[in-house]
């Protein structure tokens, strides 16, 4: 995936030449388990974003993830 922004979303990095996108996906693979658990009602979004900062090591808000479930749902945040 080419990059487009200066922001490198959850479950990617950048390549060697820094122009492209690796997905990672044990991040990938945590990052869908939140994004179920939220959705179910398991957990809130605070909740979720700090569990997968906990679990991957790599930083993400609330809002972030909320962007993502939103993003992926069909749906404007």
């Amino acid at each position: 995936m080419r990059r487009t922004s200066s922001t490198v979303p959850f479950g990617y990095k950048l390549d060697a030449s820094g122009e492209y996108l690796e997905p990672l996906p044990d991040e990938l693979k945590e990052l869908q388990e939140i994004v179920e658990a939220v959705r179910k009602g398991w957990y809130g979004l605070r909740e979720g974003a700090d569990i997968l900062t906990a679990t991957t090591g790599r930083y993400i808000s609330h809002t972030g993830l909320r962007k993502i479930m939103h993003e992926r749902l069909g749906n404007k945040p």
